[in-house]
């Protein structure tokens, strides 16, 4: 992606002196695991096909180029939640007036990132903050900043379908993880990283989720041809998921609301016994009268006693 493609979180203390330590803060107004939760993380699989986060994990996408930090649901939008600079410094450029769109009409790979803020934090550093809501960027280029200001708030515009802040570091113009942002150190190590808070990671994640007219079989959720993009009112809709490295007493929960935002089923599953890779679904035959036509919203939600370490998404529109 072009450098207003991508962005998500941090909080990041830039220093001004060339060889000082980086420190990065939350950028976003949420506690993670509680009211928010890292989906995704830079990419560290130089080649294509395969994705491999900083703990050499399965949480990232192939290619991504930030920290993706996510919000549990589409009404905390409405809510507004804040996105904020990671560090001190100036704004660069900012873009507004996309629409918050989740069907992604009108998106290009040139604007993708969305209504977006870009931070200078001087020594070659800087942040990039993508996906916010439309009218909530007030700040404009060349104000100075602290870690903190507000720069805008999370929405839904650009290359997304749920809400969550893409946050990107760059230095020298090359995408670096905040994580491990020399690419040097063992699987999961965290000397180096820039980040000035703790942000403890987990293995366990969702691969993926999305809408199907089945139960479909595990290698048609692997290669991608089990979702279902378009069905008819008489269509049966199920939502899968597919977890790694799920622990004994996760709590994975797929649940699908129509058109109206009205539920139309759930299914809560405890999992059992440590698992690398396992596979749930739930669905619901058509009604007599058939589904209403519209967007459907699937969700795959797991959570650890209590706290949300992975949510995903999925779409479907009823013709």
């Amino acid at each position: 992606m072009r450098l207003f493609s991508l962005i998500f979180l941090a909080c990041h203390a830039f220093a001004q002196t060339a060889g000082a330590q980086t420190q990065l803060a939350l950028p976003l107004d949420c506690e993670i695991g509680t009211t928010c939760f890292i989906e995704d993380y830079v990419d560290n699989a130089p080649e294509p096909g395969r994705q491999q986060d900083y703990a050499c994990g399965i949480n990232s996408r192939d290619g991504h180029k930030g920290t993706d930090i996510a919000l549990l649901d589409f009404g905390a939008i409405d809510s507004g939640v804040t996105v904020r600079a990671a560090a001190p410094g100036t704004v660069l450029r900012v873009r507004d007036g996309m629409a918050d769109d989740r069907l992604m009409r009108g998106v290009t790979s040139q604007n993708a990132c969305g209504n977006a803020v870009l931070v200078d934090h001087g020594d070659d550093f800087q942040t990039m903050y993508c996906h916010l809501r439309e009218g909530s960027v007030h700040i404009q280029p060349g104000t100075p900043v602290e870690t903190g200001t507000a720069l805008g708030m999370v929405g839904l515009s650009g290359q997304t379908n749920h809400p969550h802040l893409h946050f990107q570091v760059l230095r020298a113009g090359n995408v670096i993880d905040p994580f491990r942002p020399d690419g040097t150190g063992t699987c999961g190590a965290t000397e180096g990283s820039l980040w000035a808070v703790d942000l403890p990671y987990t293995k366990t994640g969702l691969i993926t989720a999305g809408f199907s007219d089945r139960v479909p079989e595990f290698d048609a959720v692997r290669d991608g041809s089990a979702r279902l993009a378009q069905g008819t009112p008489g269509t049966p809709l199920v939502v899968y998921a597919h977890a790694g490295h799920a622990e004994h007493g996760d709590l994975l929960t797929l649940f699908a609301t129509g058109p109206d935002g009205r539920e139309i089923f759930r299914r809560e599953s405890v999992l059992k016994a440590p698992q690398v890779s396992i596979m749930r679904a739930a669905g619901k035959q058509a009604p007599p009268e058939g589904w209403p036509p519209g967007e459907y919203l699937g969700e795959a939600l797991l959570t650890r006693a209590g706290k949300v370490i992975a949510h995903r998404f999925a779409h479907v529109t009823v013709r």
